[in-house]
């Protein structure tokens, strides 16, 4: 029963199908999606590899397809791929749907209770590796993106992320439910939302906001040249 490898193909579906969408249009910014997907997969991936090995969470292989690379199984690096793909189609949902960022006034307050919070709590649990990682990163993060980098879409970030703890659940709760993933408590708080670890929930926040730093920024990289461009060309 290859369920995790069904789970991938499930989450990638509906997105990559309306990606060709006319109304959306996701398919045009594959190009700033792809480079930025990269990115953020390799990191996620050495930490993953490194947390394999270190036995802080680790893989049952009947329900998985057998192949494995750095001791990661392939569905695991398939979900890196899939879900940033799925979490940007839908960002990019929102900011067409709801052309109005009605969360952006309370994302100042939000980054900050999160972005102190969140290391707060990683510094009172540094015995516990998956909280301490998870949550300080999560937390500079936030505060980086927020008041130094000055993301101009935060409010329809956390509204994304809101929307996709949904879908994170149903998937994640069936991964750990079988179990498919097996966390050591060891290296977490031990509270768990059903079968899945609290920790989780944080983890999806990091990865989303790095994927739609990173996208945002080679789009406003690329807008930027194009700009210089045109302006170049006056002057000749």
């Amino acid at each position: 029963m290859y369920i995790y490898l069904y789970l991938d193909l499930f989450t990638a579906f509906f997105p990559l199908v309306l990606s060709f969408d006319k109304r959306v249009q996701f398919r045009r910014k594959w190009k700033f999606f792809f480079p930025a997907m990269g990115i953020v997969a390799l990191f996620f991936l050495v930490w993953d590899a490194l947390f394999t090995r270190w036995g802080i969470w680790s893989f049952n292989y009947d329900h998985l397809v057998g192949f494995s690379i750095a001791g990661l199984p392939i569905e695991e690096i398939l979900f890196f791929v899939v879900v940033p793909f799925a979490c940007v189609f839908l960002y990019e949902v929102f900011r067409y749907y709801l052309p109005k960022d009605y969360l952006k006034p309370f994302a100042p307050a939000l980054s900050l209770i999160l972005g102190v919070g969140l290391p707060i709590v990683s510094v009172l649990n540094l015995d516990h590796y998956y909280t301490s990682f998870t949550f300080m990163l999560t937390g500079l993060l936030l505060l980086y993106m927020q008041f130094v980098r000055k993301l101009e879409h935060m409010g329809w970030f956390y509204l994304a992320y809101i929307i996709s703890l949904a879908p994170f659940l149903f998937v994640n709760g069936v991964l750990t439910m079988l179990p498919i993933v097996e966390y050591n408590d060891q290296f977490n708080l031990g509270i768990r939302i059903f079968t899945i670890p609290i920790e989780d929930t944080v983890y999806s926040m990091l990865l989303l906001l790095m994927i739609v730093g990173l996208y945002e920024y080679f789009q406003e990289f690329s807008s930027n040249r194009t700009q210089s461009g045109v302006l170049s060309n006056s002057y000749k």
